[in-house]
């Protein structure tokens, strides 16, 4: 159900605002409206509150995050982070400005010296590990290498399928350099081959230029490199290895140090600093004069007492919450807040689906917690199949725990499985008719009637369409209770809904004296309902009001798909069964009858949880459902993920 709200008012001296919005933060319980809409231009009592310092908080929290995140993450000890949270929560938002800015002078230049260090020492030995890997690829060729005074020797890399290229370098060589170059050329593995060229160093620049233009993996060691034999640029790389490694721990030793001092300080302004960046984002939305400031909102009801406590206790007579006493159509603006037991909670995440209810209409969520599970058990009706699917619920709600809406999800096929194991048993279904061929289920038997769904298709058909009257009777009669909330235009909504339920009324006594269920007397009674409820619908929904008789009609019969995919369902699993029974092999049979099962299972878990979704969403709330309502989100800190 809806929480009921309430439109406050907080007005107070400008100099407390920063702590009352502080407060307000911390309780988060108020749902800010913006005032600065009705101000009126060139007004001079009450204007638009100015930010500021925003920019010099959100400066400060970009650099000290930054700090933070260089840091080594360290477990900080929880009692020590109250005590300096409460600290700095005591003292004045420059006090807490001032001390961020300090440790951001003291700590920046370091932390940013030691990282880059870090950084480049990190590129340095990924280098180096490229240059070792194609080395070793190439020691292999350096016998066969002259050794040239005023020569360069440059390598590259091509994979084998573009071997074809080598004879191209090699023309595009004696081109430009005058024939005065060297190429060897060798498979270095199954992939690769490679090249090394020795040419006049007069003829770098064009060499490397056609190279590059032909977009071949050149390799350009370092010049401290080059002219060196390659077993002694591996020496050289290994001890650049080695010393770099051996700094990378000096310094992540200096940031744990640094850590290890400051860590648990920072972590505590980058969390005030935080919530002041978002305390001073909503700024724009309150007004002041010159000496007050006013800030308006929305607020459940129940926390009202809670909210009011902690400003008074804090400012005394000094901050004023003032109640504002509303017509039915202001009350229409109020945010919708979801206020349900937690087993229906889950059911919220399915209303996400369609826009929140206005404040003053019913929620559907409770009903849809209801029925959803009541349908998807009626269809799905096997108690293997439900204890399938609860063990798959379950196991995706412990393997994801961080993700919300899969733990909605979850929930939801958790509750709707229990309903498929109940209806499962009454149906006496256990893998299909495995459970009644194996003497471990029957199905039960209601006044005469089996509960056997392939024996009992007529009956369970009338069920079904049962079902779906009294489920359009109760939206009907929901629409009546929202249109008399609403109160404009309320009798014609009323009438139009309540012939819509006499007509339908009319027509079932009809067809029922027709087919000899009740008397024939009681045709006449029928259709004399029949017209008393065309009036009302004419006068409250006009001529087009008859068809959605038609339509009503439709959403009735609709329901019918409860009987039908669960027949769907249950033929499938005894196939199942009886294919894999006529298998000669027993383990091919077994194999067989499983497949067949999960697939059915799968489909289990889909179709009727869609047609469950669509009974409610098309067939039912369009009867009362309007929707169009905003979500109630209190000014706080948002919850972290995870």
């Amino acid at each position: 159900m809806l929480q009921k709200m309430k439109k406050i008012q907080v007005f107070g001296n400008k100099k407390d605002l920063q702590s009352v919005v502080d407060v307000l933060y911390q309780t988060g319980t108020v749902h800010l409206e913006d005032v600065s809409r009705r101000i009126l231009p060139g007004s001079t009592l009450l204007r638009r509150m100015e930010v500021e310092r925003g920019g010099e908080l959100s400066s400060a929290m970009v650099k000290l995050n930054g700090i933070h995140a260089a840091l080594p993450k360290a477990e900080v000890d929880p009692r020590v982070y109250d005590s300096l949270y409460q600290s700095f929560q005591k003292g004045s938002p420059d006090q807490v400005l001032r001390r961020a800015n300090e440790i951001i002078d003291e700590l920046g230049p370091k932390t940013k010296d030691l990282i880059s260090r870090k950084s480049d020492l990190e590129f340095t030995l990924s280098s180096l590990a490229r240059y070792e890997q194609i080395i070793r690829k190439i020691q292999p060729l350096e016998d066969q290498l002259p050794i040239l005074e005023g020569f360069e020797v440059t390598v590259i890399l091509i994979q084998s399928e573009f071997r074809d290229i080598l004879e191209i370098v090699r023309n595009a060589m004696v081109e430009l350099t005058r024939n005065q170059f060297e190429l060897i050329s060798a498979d270095i593995d199954e992939k690769t081959i490679a090249a090394v060229t020795v040419f006049n160093k007069k003829y770098s620049e064009h060499v490397h230029s056609f190279l590059f233009s032909q977009n071949v993996n050149e390799v350009r060691l370092p010049q401290e490199y080059l002219g060196r034999p390659f077993h002694e640029i591996l020496a050289m790389i290994e001890e650049k290895k080695k010393s770099s490694l051996e700094q990378i721990r000096r310094i992540d030793s200096d940031l744990a140090n640094l850590g290890d001092a400051w860590y648990p300080e920072i972590s505590v302004l980058k969390r005030i600093l935080d919530d002041r960046v978002n305390e001073s984002s909503v700024y724009g939305k309150f007004g002041q004069t010159d000496f007050t400031f006013l800030i308006e909102g929305w607020i459940p009801v129940k926390a009202l007492k809670r909210t009011k406590s902690a400003l008074h206790e804090m400012f005394g007579e000094r901050v004023v919450v003032h109640e504002l006493m509303l017509t039915p159509e202001q009350e229409d603006e109020a945010p919708t807040f979801y206020d349900n037991p937690r087993i229906v909670k889950p059911f919220e995440f399915l209303m996400g689906l369609v826009s929140p209810p206005r404040y003053r209409e019913i929620d559907p969520t409770p009903i849809l917690a209801l029925f959803f599970p009541f349908f998807f058990g009626l269809m799905v009706g096997d108690v293997a199949y439900g204890l399938i699917i609860l063990g798959i619920a379950l196991l995706v709600k412990w393997k994801y725990r961080g993700e919300a809406w899969i733990q909605n999800l979850g929930s939801i096929l958790i509750i709707s499985s229990i309903s498929a194991i109940f209806f499962g048993f009454l149906y006496g279904e256990f893998f299909g008719n495995l459970g009644e061929e194996m003497g471990w289920l029957h199905p039960i038997e209601i006044m005469g009637v089996t509960l056997n769904r392939i024996e009992a298709m007529v009956p369970l058909l009338v069920f079904s369409i049962a079902i779906g009257v009294f489920h359009v009777f109760l939206g009907l009669t929901l629409g009546i209770i929202n249109a008399y909330r609403k109160r404009v235009g309320c009798t014609k909504h009323i009438c139009e809904k309540l012939g819509m339920m006499v007509v339908i009324l009319g027509l079932l006594i009809v067809i029922a004296g027709a087919a000899g269920i009740l008397s024939e007397n009681l045709l006449y009674p029928g259709i004399g309902l029949m017209i008393v409820a065309a009036v009302l619908i004419l006068y409250g929904g006009g001529f087009f009001g008859i068809f959605e008789i038609i339509s009503t009609v439709g959403n009735i019969l609709s329901y019918a798909r409860i009987m039908a995919i669960g027949m769907t369902s249950v033929i499938l699993a005894l196939v199942a069964n009886e294919l894999g029974g006529m298998m000669e092999v027993a383990a091919v049979g077994v194999l067989v009858a499983a497949l067949l099962h999960i697939l059915n299972i799968a489909l289990a878990m889909f179709s009727p949880f869609l047609h469950s979704l669509r009974l409610h969403l098309v067939e039912f709330d369009t009867k009362f459902y309007e929707g169009g309502g905003k979500l109630y989100k209190p000014f706080r800190r948002e919850e972290q993920p995870g």
